[in-house]
């Protein structure tokens, strides 16, 4: 009985984990600007008015070399949401001051506000699965 109840409970903590997934694809670099392309679904069961996410640039040493925060989602009137079951693309541009001196960086992917219709605010600890996309 009791294995019975926590594999139950096991089971819902991951249904309620990973409303919002985030894909991240590798880096893209063009001179001073890295590109890191994200792939979103919402698989909430509202929509999502606004999301940010800051992005952290490492090179091969894991040394950061760059970082950006930006509204992903929507952010402002003229930038619309992400509907119930919707996907979205979204390309983070992260701008040097000079040239990167590698094109092997990884960017580490991090929300720190998800924000709901209404103004309801998502906990991105538990609700948000970011992860690489497959090569």
């Amino acid at each position: 009985m009791k294995l019975r109840l926590f594999s139950f409970m096991v089971s819902c903590t991951i249904a309620v984990q990973a409303q919002l997934v985030v894909t991240v694809s590798p880096v893209k670099v063009a001179g001073q600007k890295a590109i890191v392309p994200l792939a979103l679904k919402n698989n909430f069961t509202e929509k999502i008015e606004s999301a940010r996410a800051a992005v952290f640039l490492l090179d091969e040493q894991g040394k950061m070399v760059g970082q950006s925060t930006k509204w992903v989602i929507g952010g402002s009137r003229d930038k619309p949401g992400l509907a119930s079951g919707a996907t979205n693309a979204f390309h983070l541009v992260i701008a040097s001051d000079k040239r990167f001196t590698s094109t092997n960086l990884t960017a580490k992917v991090q929300f720190n506000r998800v924000v709901f219709d209404g103004g309801k605010l998502a906990d991105v600890t538990k609700e948000v699965s970011v992860t690489p996309a497959s090569k």
